[in-house]
């Protein structure tokens, strides 16, 4: 596996421990749909959270959260109603976007709740 994707899967596992220990359930890592993925699904207070996570070495390039670009975030939010349609859930959905930097753990975490509003629910 290539050094970045390495990375990235520290970073989600970092993201991950972070949500646990803020008294997230993490219900799914990396629950794939077609081509696209939701990073961590997880739950606290009646809200079902998808969390976009974003790992960066440094921010040389500009934050790590820039890169949810709106062809991702229709990609998470189809990927987000494909989830609650086969695991039948009915909660409120918030999208937050997790940032990981660093060249290894600790990473330094920033949590942004309620990254973006979904475009229109189909």
């Amino acid at each position: 596996m290539a050094a970045h994707n390495d990375l990235g899967k520290e970073g989600e596992e970092a993201a991950a421990a972070y949500l646990q220990a803020l008294g997230y359930i993490v219900r799914h890592r990396n629950w794939r749909s077609g081509k696209s993925d939701l990073d961590i699904v997880a739950e606290k207070d009646g809200i079902l959270v998808v969390a976009e996570v974003k790992t960066r070495r440094n921010e040389e390039y500009g934050h790590p959260e820039d890169a949810v670009t709106d062809r991702k975030i229709r990609h998470l939010v189809a990927s987000a109603e494909a989830y609650l349609n086969k695991f039948e859930i009915d909660l409120p959905v918030r999208f937050d976007i997790i940032t990981a930097v660093g060249a290894k753990p600790p990473f330094r975490i920033e949590h942004i709740e309620d990254a973006f509003v979904p475009p229109i629910w189909n």
